[in-house]
């Protein structure tokens, strides 16, 4: 049995990568899947903040602290490993995956690792990505999350060719919709999970109109569909 690791980056702050981390989390809670969740951001950590009892704090240029995701992903092979990758953490992370031979040792150590590059419509995401490609090249196993966070449009990503160039290399592609900025900021304003959000009742609304619950749902189910698409 192969260990899914998941490494949800895309070094530029503000893309979203957190939000992701915690979509993918509450869509493994959800579909019963046991996971571990590790939190490079020391300062406001999205994973231990909503899911902290599935959640760690591990330090990004500490070897023995990234080495425990290694173990841990190792002692029980079934469960998930989720790792949420705080803005220019890439440096530290590539340093211990090449001096460990990460890449080279996961096949013989059961472990499948995808890293998430969460991207926002602009010149620095497709910049990031090209980066990330030329390192990596089949090394990795990649997966493009398109955050329709400040826009649909992705025409840069599209004519830069790094789109192509990592389907070819086996990428694999999902969107994930603009949930208005209101509800979001009232989400972590109320440190809710999107779950709690999404299934309060009326007497118990916190702040959410029905229409902006119901909101929140159709964004949340349509996100989880498109994790659906990934068999993670």
């Amino acid at each position: 049995m192969l260990t899914n690791i998941h490494l949800i980056g895309g070094e530029k702050g503000g893309v979203g990568k957190s939000m992701v981390a915690r979509l993918l989390a509450q869509y493994l809670i959800d579909q019963s899947i046991p996971f571990l969740g590790f939190d490079t951001d020391k300062s406001h950590g999205a994973l231990m903040r909503f899911y902290a009892g599935y959640a760690s704090p591990v330090v990004i240029d500490n070897y023995e602290s990234l080495d425990a995701i290694v173990e841990a992903a190792a002692e029980k092979p079934e469960r998930r490993i989720l790792v949420d990758l705080a803005a220019q953490t890439q440096a530290g992370l590539t340093q211990w995956m090449d001096d460990s031979q990460l890449l080279e040792v996961a096949p013989e150590l059961g472990l499948y690792i995808r890293y998430w590059h969460v991207m926002d419509s602009g010149r620095d995401s497709v910049d990031l990505l090209k980066t990330l490609l030329d390192r990596y090249g089949t090394r990795l196993n990649y997966v493009l999350v398109l955050n329709q966070l400040r826009g649909d449009d992705f025409g840069i990503l599209d004519k830069s060719g790094q789109k192509r160039r990592a389907l070819d290399l086996g990428a694999s592609v999902i969107t994930i919709k603009r949930l208005q900025d209101a509800s979001m900021l009232k989400i972590d304003a109320s440190s809710s999970s999107f779950w709690a959000v999404a299934n309060r009742g009326d007497s118990d609304a916190g702040g959410f109109g029905v229409l902006e619950r119901q909101r929140v749902r159709a964004w949340l189910k349509n996100s989880f569909e498109q994790i659906a698409t990934l068999g993670v």
